[in-house]
């Protein structure tokens, strides 16, 4: 740590410092304070967090403890500001393992160590990106040209790095703008359900998010001011679709086929990158009349802005991440607002959800040194792999039906009684609502009024199946019919079919949504045999139903696609092509783990898995399991021509 990250404190006022503590994370402030002073001390057993705690701002410390961390933290403030910022030493492995499992209230692996001083210290550029060895003259760079399939987040990260390694680029996205699910999901109440201090690039952090789950529209903006920082924005094609991306095993190159706005165009590459995601094609149920009925019926992936709901009987079919957010927001302004559920969904109270973020904690993160890094690592921990452990099967846990072991069954008491508070005196409701598979089986939801929201006289939840759609009614099994003027669909993504529907040939005519089916594999999501020098970001088994950012998924693809990059280009090969056995080892090790995980508990259904019962689209694994999978490509892996 040096002096000039602490140079605004020259000019702050003790008014400031103290007002900014008022707003701080226990836990993150403390492990900045043992950062920048070394002083172990400092881990009180008083100050120790609890790792059940629902809110951010106390950590369940009492109120004596918060009052003691701030006059500590204000004490070091001071000096520092008074006297200049001391030289201390990083903490060693030891040190920095024991305020990582001190501040995070529970005991953690040294795993975690190495990712962490990559974080503090200053190591998170060149960790993420390609990391040459040695770097090939720039006339080699420039002979070698990638294509990036989309210009959501995962392919502006992709680009990015690839602009810093010099390795030329283009990016064909099939929407007018970037951002990617942010640009097409813009119903009401839309928001992201990650924490915004970790739902961000590592690169690129922002320190002044007005909330702490933030808008779609500032999620927007925020990629887009990425793209034009990097200078990505010039090197986007937009309203460009792949048809097709054909292999030409003879020369090593893509032949990519293009619809852009001038018409069809054929371009050729040396190496492609998916980045077209896994919720991007919305899925309509398949119910008879659909096509009968005469008002207006979309999709909350693409909703219709032109027709105003007010006063309107809306009915709402799925119940979902999406239906969470917008629901509440409908059920303001409709005169009727009519649910048809087909499962409960668990939804956890958060009482950060929708909380704007103070002047005083964006002080603290652009100020403290090491506080911004930790509060991202303790999000990772609290939001990601803190919860991975209560995924696992406990054989000899006596009550499998209801939960997976011991852990997961505190989860699901404590989800009960929210639920059972929030719908007290409604028992009706509390029938339909409340689920009967383990917490986290399905996609762990955030509360955004929900419960509340179905108390209300304008709402009526239905459980009994859909029937039939009519011209202006839908119509259940049990023959009731309830007229409505629009339609509204939760109802997901075709999230088993990837990559859909561009048509990707490799070696020997081989198709791959054939060899796929509903059954998508790759080595450790990225990689297919037979498909060479084809990367996929966001692809099979990538998906974090466990919790934490996609975006750190994201940039440890990235990572790992870059440095296979490497591979070829040091070496002055052609084409790199995973070995069927390293593939079919992965996946037998992803359904292994899968087998012991929650996602394969048989008391439900989830998009999770495919009609066979295969988990298709989650990770088994931890985040930090996948930082290390992902952080070096072995050569030993693929076949270089």
């Amino acid at each position: 740590m040096n002096s000039d990250a602490f140079e605004p404190l020259a000019h702050c006022s003790d008014e400031t410092i103290d007002a900014a503590l008022k707003e701080m994370s226990p836990p993150a402030l403390l492990a900045a304070l043992v950062t920048v002073t070394g002083d172990l001390s400092l881990l009180r057993p008083e100050l120790r967090p609890s790792p059940l705690a629902l809110r951010e701002d106390s950590a369940g410390l009492s109120p004596d403890a918060l009052d003691t961390l701030r006059v500590l933290a204000g004490g070091v403030l001071r000096l520092y500001r008074d006297e200049g910022m001391p030289s201390t030493p990083p903490l060693s492995r030891e040190q920095l393992a024991r305020t990582m499992s001190f501040c995070a209230g529970e005991d953690l692996s040294d795993d975690y160590v190495d990712m962490m001083l990559a974080e503090l210290h200053g190591g998170v550029d060149d960790d993420y990106g390609i990391s040459w060895r040695k770097k090939p003259a720039e006339h080699q760079l420039e002979k070698f040209r990638v294509l990036i399939i989309g210009a959501g987040m995962s392919g502006l990260c992709a680009a990015i790095r690839l602009d810093e390694a010099g390795i030329p680029y283009t990016i064909v996205e099939k929407n007018e703008g970037v951002a990617g699910t942010w640009f097409e999901n813009s119903y009401p109440g839309c928001r992201v359900d990650v924490q915004n201090h970790f739902y961000s690039y590592s690169f690129e952090p922002n320190h002044d998010w007005p909330e702490f789950y933030s808008r779609r529209n500032e999620l927007k903006t925020y990629f887009e001011n990425c793209a034009r920082k990097y200078g990505v924005a010039e090197r986007i094609r937009f309203s460009t679709v792949v048809e097709q991306a054909t292999y030409d095993d003879a020369r090593a190159m893509w032949k990519v086929d293009l619809t852009t706005p001038e018409g069809p165009e054929t371009i050729e590459v040396n190496a492609v990158i998916s980045a077209v995601g896994q919720l991007n094609r919305p899925k309509l149920p398949d119910i008879a009349g659909l096509d009968r009925f005469k008002g207006p019926a979309f999709h909350s992936a693409r909703w219709q802005h032109d027709y105003d709901l007010k006063g309107k009987r809306v009915a709402v079919i799925g119940t979902g991440a999406s239906a969470m957010q917008f629901a509440p927001e409908l059920a303001r302004e409709v005169e009727r607002l009519i649910i048809f559920q087909r499962s409960p969904q668990w939804a956890a109270p958060n009482p950060d959800y929708g909380r704007t973020v103070g002047d005083g904690m964006k002080w603290l993160l652009k100020n403290v040194p090491g506080y911004a890094s930790w509060y991202r690592f303790l999000l990772f921990w609290r939001t990601g792999d803190g919860l991975h452990a209560s995924l696992q099967t406990d054989p000899g846990w006596p009550h499998p039906e209801r939960s997976m072991n011991a852990r997961n069954d505190l989860q699901r008491a404590i989800l009960t009684q929210h639920i059972e508070r929030v719908l007290e005196g409604r028992p009706d409701l509390l029938e339909k609502a409340m689920p009967h598979y383990p917490p986290m089986g399905k996609r762990m939801l955030i509360d955004n009024h929900w419960f509340e929201m179905l108390c209300r006289d304008n709402i009526d939840l239905v459980t009994d199946p859909i029937r039939e759609i009519q011209s202006c009614a839908v119509v259940t099994e049990n023959g009731q019919r309830r007229e409505v003027d629009a339609i509204v669909f939760g109802t997901g993504f075709q999230s088993h079919r990837f990559l859909w529907p561009m048509r990707i040939v490799g070696r020997g005519g081989v198709v791959l949504s054939e060899v796929w089916g509903e059954n998508p594999r790759a080595y450790l999501g990225v990689a297919v045999p037979r498909f060479p020098n084809f990367f996929c970001l966001y692809g099979p088994n990538t998906n974090l139903g466990h919790g934490g950012s996609i975006i750190f998924h994201t940039e440890c693809q990235v990572r790992y696609t870059l440095r296979c990059l490497r591979e070829l280009l040091e070496s002055a090969h052609s084409s790199m092509d995973c070995r069927p056995y390293v593939h079919e080892e992965y996946n037998d090790r992803v359904d292994a783990a899968h087998s012991r995980m929650i996602w394969t508990h048989p008391g439900m259904q989830t998009w999770y898995r495919n009609e066979e019962g295969r988990v298709t689209t989650n990770s088994p694994w931890r985040l930090v399991d996948y930082w290390k999978m992902t952080r070096e490509p072995n050569p030993t892996d693929y076949i270089f021509a």
